[in-house]
């Protein structure tokens, strides 16, 4: 640096010093002076001109798109064709069954030694050299974050080829699976409606063959049998639509796909809502209540539910709170009902029970609720000629049972959090379901000692 140059620096740092000696500005005005300054030289360092003089800031981005309306055909149907597009790109991107017996013939053939029981393995290595043979569509298995997810104990840090190729599997189906129910998706918002649920389902029952037996009169009320149970657990505040992705997440879809199994055990069946066995005796047990043959159940007629040990008092409630045409439940609000009874362990069958039992909508139950439903079990203990049990025994049972936060109240939470709202709602609304939790140390006692008897023999 020549003299010149060092002479006008140290000039231009004693006028600096100068003028700091001289400076009485405010210690907020010169916070304002240095965020200007710096506004000013980091606007210029990132693109020159001052944020105002953008253009791009003088006008909002476009980003809500309106969906188009019913009279709008024209708007709707290049909508429609847009989005089959999209869907059929998507499922070109997939693995079809070629593809995957190529990749299983590549993994087979990178199998690492030794074997870890019956399983061939793979280690990293072998596992890349494979997703680099397997092709673009492959591309997206073959990262370390899905080896790391499969890789467990092997003491040579190799995963399992079986497995893998089980996760491809199960990633290429779930991908499948949400493209067609989306072209069911009419609205295009990633969540079907009963009616759109509906068609999917009758339009797959022709590729289940455990339904081959199915009359096509009882076609509609398997539907509605099966959409119920789709809507009743993953649509619990009833907005009459649920997202494509809790119907993946879920396990109903896998229940209603198995049936596609030829060999399919009939204790599957019977445990499987979906199965034709299981509709049939679910419509069957709603003909048999249906005593005047209306097509709808008075409440006396339900009264025969099950056991028939159903208190008054909740039956009451059930046709207070629930849909109801003159008085009368038809099948869909019937099946809402049986999906609570027979599922009580379940949150949104506990939030439905937990509806009728909280009569004052106050989001609690308390000891006046308890006791009013309680009562009920009582005079029917009278009516079979037994000693009626102390609610005051009851009472501290259950909360003994539930531990709620509050000592006085409990809420839908503290059930559900307690693991015991089946058997607290049992207690307050079924007299069988009060007999079966009053004599459960005899009934296990019997149970012992019948599996005492079989080993004997």
């Amino acid at each position: 640096m020549s003299n010149d140059k060092v002479a006008e620096w140290k000039e231009l740092l004693r006028k600096k010093l100068a003028n700091a000696r001289k400076d009485e500005r405010s210690e907020e005005e010169k916070k304002e002076e240095e965020l200007s300054l710096f506004t000013k030289y980091y606007t210029e360092w990132k693109g020159g001109a001052s944020a105002t003089d953008q253009s791009s800031y003088k006008n909002i981005p476009r980003f809500y798109y309106r969906l188009p309306a019913e009279d709008e055909v024209l708007l709707q149907k290049l909508r429609e064709e847009s989005r089959a597009v999209f869907l059929q790109r998507k499922s070109r991107e997939l693995l079809d069954n070629e593809e995957l017996q190529n990749l299983w013939f590549l993994l087979d053939k990178h199998q690492v030694p030794p074997m870890s029981g019956d399983e061939a393995m793979i280690n990293y290595g072998s596992f890349l050299k494979v997703g680099e043979k397997a092709g673009v569509k492959c591309k997206q298995f073959f990262t370390a974050r899905v080896y790391a997810k499969l890789l467990h104990n092997d003491p040579y840090g190799r995963i399992s080829i079986m497995q893998f190729f089980n996760y491809v599997m199960r990633k290429v189906w779930l991908h499948q699976t949400r493209i067609g129910l989306s072209l069911y998706d009419v609205a295009g918002q990633g969540y079907l409606r009963e009616s759109d649920l509906e068609n999917y389902i009758l339009e797959l029952i022709p590729t289940l063959p455990q339904l081959d037996g199915l009359e096509k009169s009882f076609y509609s009320f398997y539907v509605c049998t099966a959409v119920r149970k789709f809507f009743f657990f993953l649509d619990p505040l009833r907005t009459g639509k649920i997202k494509i992705q809790d119907i993946l997440a879920c396990s109903f879809l896998d229940d209603l796909l198995e049936l596609r199994d030829e060999d399919l055990s009939k204790e599957s069946q019977e445990s499987n809502w979906f199965s034709a066995p299981s509709a049939l005796r679910v419509y069957g047990q709603y003909l048999n209540l249906d005593k005047d043959h209306n097509g709808m159940l008075s409440k006396e007629e339900l009264s025969r539910y099950g056991t028939g040990t159903l208190t008054s008092i909740f039956l009451d409630r059930v046709y207070q709170e629930c849909l109801t045409y003159d008085g009368e439940m038809d099948y869909k609000t019937y099946l809402d009902f049986v999906l609570a009874l027979e599922n009580r362990k379940e949150p949104a069958a506990l939030q439905y029970i937990f509806k009728l039992l909280d009569m004052e909508n106050k989001g609690y139950l308390n000891v006046f609720a308890l006791n009013y439903f309680f009562r009920a079990i009582q005079e029917q203990m009278k009516l079979h000629g037994q000693e009626p049990v102390s609610f005051q025994d009851v009472k501290d049972e259950i909360f003994d049972m539930v531990k709620p936060k509050d000592p006085y109240k409990i809420t839908l939470q503290d059930l559900v959090n307690s693991g015991q709202g089946d058997t607290v709602s049992s207690i307050l609304i079924d007299l069988n379901g009060f007999w079966t939790y009053e004599n459960r140390e005899v009934l296990v006692a019997n149970d012992n000692d019948n599996s005492a008897d079989m080993d004997d023999t």
